[in-house]
């Protein structure tokens, strides 16, 4: 049987790039993009796309009586600096948001579902350093508890009514298809972006701020990796640990700078950075790449020369 599959949230940082992805390898036409507010290139126009609301019963009720999705990716969400600025909407979306999609997916009898949990877990009180799977976890975000609210309810679901839901911790992600969407982690992207247009950027988060990252093809990769790995891989059913590297916004613009030499640096921390300072500096993955054999393909120096060549590359062709 092919498979039908839904990517609720299409159209933020991950969705883009999945989105593309998935058409490549199923087709176009069996992988239906949606979002809450219409889009415009590819995403519309090299298959279906529709309009929802995860919030809205009756616009679940409308997309998944008229594709009958198989494998459901859950990516709709409000990320975590916007979140902060709107809490009790970053909690309604991200938690009832939740609920609604794993009560319709178990109505429609959904085969798999992906929903991306976030380094932003993990608290003041967890190891900062080769983070373990399994550690005290008291994120200090509303993004952060909803995150390891909704774990809790991936491994409930599964366990109660058998669901089949697969997850991973994204570490902050780097990717070239799609502006930055509202995370802490965002200024890794908006940097690549500013050094080819001016030259120069001021970051939100300060020297010395080192975090996990991933460059959005690895993120990809892991994402349907797992979700379409074959069922008893998958032995941790709250959320995967994965890591691709770890930097600093310093050690990052020096990486810029051998591609830019010109290129400058300047540091303006906001509220954002007591945000990073609660997260960890790097990440271990052991149990991933036990279970599932994920392994990441980039390192630093081969994500900042693909950025700048795809960027470069995009600009030119418009």
């Amino acid at each position: 049987m092919s498979e039908t599959i839904l990517v609720l949230g299409s159209a933020g940082q991950v969705g883009t790039d999945l989105v593309s992805t998935l058409r490549n390898i199923y087709g176009g036409s069996r992988v239906i993009a949606s979002d809450i507010k219409p889009v415009s290139g590819s995403m519309a126009e090299e298959g279906p796309f529709e309009i929802v609301d995860v919030l809205n019963d009756s616009s679940l009720t409308a997309i998944f009586s008229k594709y009958k999705p198989t494998i459901v990716y859950h990516l709709a969400a409000m990320l975590s600096a916007t979140a902060e600025e709107h809490p009790k909407k970053g909690w309604e979306l991200n938690m009832d948001g939740l609920f609604k999609v794993f009560d319709i997916c178990l109505e429609y009898k959904v085969k798999r579902i992906f929903w991306p949990s976030s380094i932003a877990v993990f608290g003041p009180g967890t190891p900062k350093t080769n983070t373990p799977q399994n550690c005290v976890m008291d994120p200090n975000t509303i993004y952060g508890i909803s995150k390891l609210t909704g774990e809790r309810y991936c491994e409930y679901y599964y366990n109660r009514w058998g669901l089949d839901v697969r997850s991973i911790r994204y570490p902050g992600l780097i990717g070239w298809k799609a502006k930055p969407g509202g995370g802490t982690t965002d200024y890794a992207v908006d940097i690549f972006h500013q050094a080819l247009d001016k030259g120069r950027y001021t970051s939100f988060l300060n020297k010395g701020t080192v975090l996990p990252m991933m460059y959005m093809d690895d993120a990809i990769k892991a994402t349907i990796d797992i979700t379409e790995a074959p069922a008893d891989f998958i032995k941790i059913r709250s959320s995967y640990n994965i890591a691709g590297f770890s930097f600093g916004p310093e050690d990052l613009a020096s990486e810029i700078t051998r591609h830019i030499p010109s290129f400058e640096i300047a540091y303006e921390p906001d509220k954002r950075q007591l945000i990073a300072e609660s997260w960890p500096q790097s990440i271990d993955d052991k149990e991933a790449r036990a279970h599932w054999n994920w392994k990441p393909d980039y390192d630093i120096e081969r994500m900042v020369s693909t950025m700048l060549q795809n960027l470069k590359s995009f600009a030119s062709s418009k």
